[in-house]
């Protein structure tokens, strides 16, 4: 599927003349797949926000807030966030 850029690349050069195989070279795509998308202009591709996956730091993420919380002003090295959540069973 392409991006919202290359589908309006298709239709202005359309617009402005060139041919289909003129618009697939000068775009690097197939004619046909030129052709399909000035065919159908209502057509759009539409690219919603993903599902959130999970982590693996999850589960130790309100502990590591707590720790970086309490820490202020000062900073904790991420190195010793990393030995204290792995002693609290983290395999990452």
């Amino acid at each position: 599927m392409l991006n919202q850029e290359s589908l309006v690349d298709i239709h202005v050069l359309h617009q402005q003349g060139h041919s289909i195989r003129a618009i697939s070279r000068q775009l690097g795509i197939a004619r046909n797949t030129v052709r399909s998308y000035l065919r159908d202009i209502a057509r759009t591709p539409n690219y919603g926000p993903r599902p959130e996956r999970p982590s693996k730091l999850d589960p130790f993420k309100p502990y590591l807030r707590e720790r970086i919380e309490a820490a202020k002003p000062y900073w904790i090295p991420g190195a010793v966030l990393f030995r204290e959540i792995e002693t609290q069973g983290y395999d990452g």
